[in-house]
């Protein structure tokens, strides 16, 4: 008796999804959009590897909550620590500090690609996604930063993101470090936990001011159960902190006194343009200061550059706004910060009407090259979350299935080798023409063969049997079309009279025949997005 053998399970791994067709050409569409922008601001492609020397890549992710900190790592044949890369930052400080002689000054580069994260997944946190980047080395002045601001603005409006849609949040991580000296976090000695402060501080949009509370204090358990310990600030402390980020945002406050003691110093200027004047007023006061540390009066003045900068350039508030609350995560950070986000209402798993958030972010890091280099290398750049980014513009209807039609199969009505050859011809015939098409490779028969070309989403097939063939004629049908028609077909007798969406056609005007169906059905299609 033979031992049957078990079969093995198709598991896709946690935290990794699979991509289908409609979702590639969706992300083609939108990346190249994103790379003419790119492009018209004079930025050129650079590619780097999936794979660096973990120590290139540097300890900088924003969660270290996994036995080898966030990355994927494994050793080479000579035992050197090679790591998947977290992000696309890292490895381009690595390629310009091994290039610098060669690359231009300031340099000026994006890049696209998958970053990989070891870390706990959960629903929209997954282990592998594309990040699409520009950067810019070399530049020491916040005109760079300003730059950058602007050239994710634009972005926006060429994927079809109208304004009100979305807003550009700049801050500045020197005014936070100011906050944070003013709490006594000051100095290599607190760097640990000043950055433990620094991340709790960057999930204000995912947790709210409160969740922000437990995570500078004795720590947050989850959902799932799990804790993170807290950074253990005093009341006072924790106050100041939270309150300095909030200043923006009076939807956070959890109290009505807090609500309209920040109306008092913000005369409702949430909705007003940025004033350097009332964000110092307003940190003195949560500080209870006479003056800034000088860190942030620096950042400050850097705010108010950019702010005019971005004005004089045309770009309102409607576009690109200083707001407090953007921390960004990540270690490397030196200067200013920035976050596109998109604000239309979506609804959530949970069927709740929320604001869609954050869809990319960057900042200055003058230290990352630095590393390499031995010497200050100022940098600064902008990374989008492709996936993130595609789910918003279907949500906008900015992403269709439009593109996604599937090729004209070519029906293999005999399977002998005289009139494979003939149908191959007829498919090769349509590829000459520019036309997606295919002939049908199965054994099946031709009610099979329909049902085929209904899941390659075909457009048309087209037949040929043994009386077309002698009569020297094609069958076009219109697959689109006819479901449509037949939809008000009940009776089967009228449906085989009546031959929906199906002509015969000289073998000659094949071609022809097809790009005027195909022209049709594109034309109700465009008609039906208006």
């Amino acid at each position: 008796m033979t031992e049957r053998r078990e079969k093995m399970k198709a598991r896709l791994p946690r935290g990794f999804v699979d991509r289908t067709p409609a979702d590639l050409r969706a992300t083609a569409r939108m990346t190249e959009t994103i790379r003419e922008v790119y492009e018209r601001y004079g930025f050129e492609p650079v590619e780097t590897p999936l794979v660096e020397y973990t120590d290139a890549l540097g300890k900088f992710l924003p969660d270290q909550d996994r036995p080898n900190e966030g990355v994927f790592s494994f050793q080479d044949d000579d035992e050197q620590w090679l790591s998947l890369r977290y992000d696309l930052t890292a490895p381009l400080a690595r390629y310009v500090a091994e290039n610098w002689e060669r690359l231009p000054k300031p340099y000026r580069s994006y890049r696209a690609g998958w970053v990989f994260r070891n870390e706990k997944p959960g629903p929209g946190r997954f282990r592998q996604f594309m990040q699409f980047d520009a950067d810019t080395v070399g530049t020491p002045g916040v005109a760079a930063d300003a730059e950058m601001a602007m050239m994710m603005a634009d972005v926006m409006e060429a994927l079809g993101i109208k304004r009100g849609d979305y807003v550009i949040r700049v801050n500045n991580r020197k005014v936070l470090d100011g906050v944070l000296e003013a709490i006594r976090l000051g100095g290599e000695e607190n760097a640990p936990r000043r950055l433990t402060v620094l991340r709790a501080m960057d999930k204000l949009d995912k947790f709210g001011p409160l969740g922000v509370r437990e995570l500078l204090g004795e720590g947050r358990r989850d959902e799932s159960g799990d804790f993170t310990k807290g950074a253990q600030l005093t009341p006072s402390a924790n106050n100041a902190v939270v309150s300095s980020i909030t200043l923006f945002k009076p939807w956070f406050f959890e109290s009505e006194q807090r609500l309209k003691r920040a109306h008092r110093f913000f005369y409702k200027g949430w909705r007003k343009p940025f004033s350097v004047d009332v964000y110092r007023k307003y940190l003195l006061e949560i500080l209870n200061a006479e003056q800034l540390p000088s860190i942030a009066e620096e950042g400050l003045r850097e705010l108010e550059a950019i702010r005019k900068m971005v004005r004089d350039a045309g770009y309102g508030t409607d576009r690109i706004r200083i707001d407090p609350s953007v921390v960004r995560g990540l270690e490397y950070y030196t200067g200013p910060v920035y976050e596109a986000e998109l604000t239309f209402p979506v609804t959530n798993e949970d069927g709740e009407i929320v604001r869609f958030g954050s869809v990319g972010g960057g900042g200055r890091y003058d230290g990352l090259v630095s590393r390499f280099r031995g010497e200050p290398v100022p940098a600064t750049g902008f990374s989008i979350g492709v996936s993130r980014l595609m789910t918003a513009l279907k949500n906008l209807g900015k992403l269709t299935d439009s593109d996604s039609v599937g090729p004209v199969v070519v029906l293999a009505m005999d399977k002998d080798t005289e009139s494979l050859g003939r149908t191959q011809r007829m498919a090769t015939a349509l590829r000459d023409a520019g036309i997606k098409a295919e002939m049908y490779l199965g054994g099946a028969g031709m009610k099979a063969q329909m049902k085929y070309a209904d899941r390659r989403n075909a457009p048309c097939v087209v037949i040929q049997g043994a009386d077309e063939r002698a009569a020297g004629t094609v069958q076009v049908k219109n697959l689109i079309e006819g479901k449509r028609l037949s939809e008000n077909i009940t009776d089967n007798t009228e449906w085989r009279e009546s031959r929906p969406a199906q002509e015969t056609v000289p073998e000659a005007e094949m071609v022809a025949t097809v790009r005027r169906v195909l022209g049709a059905q594109k034309a109700d299609r465009e008609r039906g997005a208006r």
